[in-house]
């Protein structure tokens, strides 16, 4: 009885750690999608941006996120979903530098 249930705890754990790893992969992954449209996203804007690595990161994740699950509603291919997901990135680029620029010195 003991045997089967350390096979269990064995098994359970692999799973958990398997998945733990797909989580982990999934998240490097957004990362870099958001890093690849937020800098696309700087690029169709015009002038220059104030806003770090890291604003531009989120702003592309943001994007990606809400310019794919835009793209999936409409059913559109995944070149104009790409399109969509930069365009809502570069309106989130344009949002984040707004409220940054109006903040006190």
């Amino acid at each position: 009885m003991e045997v089967l249930i350390i096979i269990l705890i064995v098994v359970v754990a692999i799973i958990v750690g398997v998945s733990l790893i797909g989580l982990a992969a999934k998240l490097i992954w957004l990362a870099l999608i958001g890093i690849v449209i937020g800098a696309l996203a700087r690029l169709v804007l015009p002038g220059e941006q104030r806003i770090g690595l890291l604003g531009t990161t989120l702003c592309g994740i943001g994007g990606s996120l809400l310019g794919g699950g835009l793209a999936d509603a409409l059913d559109v291919g995944w070149l104009l979903g790409f399109v969509i997901a930069v365009a809502v990135a570069a309106v989130l680029i344009a949002i984040v530098e707004g409220q940054h620029r109006k903040a006190p010195a």
